[in-house]
């Protein structure tokens, strides 16, 4: 007999059918017991009667591997609708030791219980409503794949093994490599700037590693990025891309993953087809005016008013994602470009949604001349050295005025089904406490 799936079985009802999968429950009450059986698409119930086949399953435990071959039939208060009876039942894998969590029940995600959730990910994961953070997560990515494909981007993989610091400053992973001194990557920067010389419009979706010793609910020491970066772009062209592409995920996700979406009661977001755009300057004065403290020129959001700017925006402006613009040259890194209307600012943005800053982006300097000057104020870079001479070669041979963001998917799958740390909607998070599973 030809194996079905769990979702399936309704489709099957009054005919013999055969299913594979984890135990995922028993309820074993003498005269009439209930297995629930787990596979890819999801849950079936299965009711034994016959005492020979119960015996298969003494001692068994969550996790014992079965064949079922029995008879479907319609059960409206069953998973999915049906289940069957009358089973035959054949222990593929045995499991005698007992689950060191339960997976039949919504795990804990409380602060004080993340730690025991981390440590038992391996199993916890075949949990139906961990599972769906993660079907959530391949949904999004998949849906932005989609749109940039849709925009004529290509993608791309870069190398995440670098002679020096791509960012600058101290936080990279050192390691050796053969003798020599090498860094795991702050972000793709140079190689999709690089890139835009090759196609124009590329993209891609990889692992991104900071040093931080950041102990919070946003950070983490590994964590994947969406860098885009778009050749011929001006900074109105860059805000639109984010917010068209923040809009098709959203929609493809809401149309695609509801079951998912379901688990966790996520609310589909309130987004303007533009998102609005606030001056830092203005997010310092709103803030400062509604809650007493004052920020009023401060050259960064605190976590706080990102939270508060988030709020307004949704009452007031009606999106729950705003876009932060005219950021301090100051603080600006040696490849952004400065707002030649107004040097002070550097052409720059963050994107914040539902409290939290999710994507930062720019105008990038293409005048190798005026890159090779602001290497040196900025960076204290020289354009000989191994971190920057083949990326400074792209522009020393042509390249045209762009700019693109990195855009941190863990962080804005997050958001999007309302968890509160990072690290849920991370497989297996790594950060300054974590290294393992």
């Amino acid at each position: 007999m030809e194996r079905i799936l769990s979702s399936d079985v309704v489709k099957h009802a009054g005919k013999d059918v055969l299913v594979q999968g984890w135990l995922h429950k028993k309820r074993l009450l003498g005269g009439l017991n209930f297995l629930v059986i787990r596979d890819r698409a999801g849950l079936v119930q299965v009711v034994a009667e016959d005492e020979a086949e119960v015996e298969k399953l003494r001692g068994m435990q969550v996790g014992t591997v079965l064949t079922i071959e029995g008879q479907a039939f319609e059960e409206p208060r069953a998973p999915g609708g049906a289940e069957i009876r009358q089973p035959k039942i054949t222990v593929d894998v045995s499991v005698t030791d007992e689950s060191p969590i339960e997976i039949d029940k919504p795990l804990s995600h409380k602060p004080e219980n993340l730690d025991t959730l981390f440590e038992n990910r391996v199993i916890g994961l075949r949990n139906l409503q961990e599972q769906a953070i993660f079907k959530v997560q391949a949904a999004v990515e998949e849906a932005i794949r989609q749109y940039l494909f849709s925009q004529d981007f290509t993608e791309f993989n870069s190398p995440k093994l670098l002679p020096g610091a791509t960012e600058g400053g101290a936080e990279v992973f050192k390691l050796d490599y053969f003798g020599k001194q090498a860094t795991l990557a702050q972000s793709a920067q140079f190689y999709k700037q690089i890139m835009v010389g090759v196609f124009e419009r590329v993209f891609e979706v990889n692992p991104t590693y900071r040093a931080e010793p950041s102990a919070t609910t946003r950070h983490m020491t590994e964590f994947i990025t969406v860098d885009v970066e778009m050749g011929f772009a001006t900074f109105p062209e860059l805000l639109n891309l984010l917010s068209n592409l923040i809009n098709s995920a959203v929609a493809e996700v809401w149309k695609n993953s509801e079951n998912q979406l379901k688990l966790w009661d996520a609310k589909q977001p309130v987004l303007k087809s533009e998102f609005p755009v606030l001056t830092m300057a203005e997010i310092h004065e709103k803030y400062s005016k509604a809650t007493g403290t004052n920020t009023v020129g401060e050259k960064d959001l605190r976590p706080d008013e990102e939270r508060w700017i988030c709020d307004y925006a949704a009452k007031e402006l009606g999106s729950e994602a705003v876009f932060v613009t005219e950021w301090p040259a100051s603080e600006a890194k040696f490849y952004h470009k400065v707002d030649e209307q107004n040097p002070e600012f550097a052409e720059r943005f963050d994107l914040l949604f539902r409290g939290v800053e999710i994507a930062t982006g720019s105008m990038r300097e293409h005048r190798y001349d005026v890159l090779i000057d602001q290497l040196a104020k900025k960076a204290g870079g020289q354009p000989e050295d191994d971190g920057f001479r083949y990326f400074l070669m792209a522009f020393k041979y042509g390249m045209p005025p762009h700019g693109g963001f990195g855009m941190g998917l863990e962080r804005l799958v997050e958001k999007i089904i309302g968890l509160a740390n990072i690290k849920e909607a991370t497989l297996f998070p790594r950060d300054i406490n974590r290294l393992a599973p």
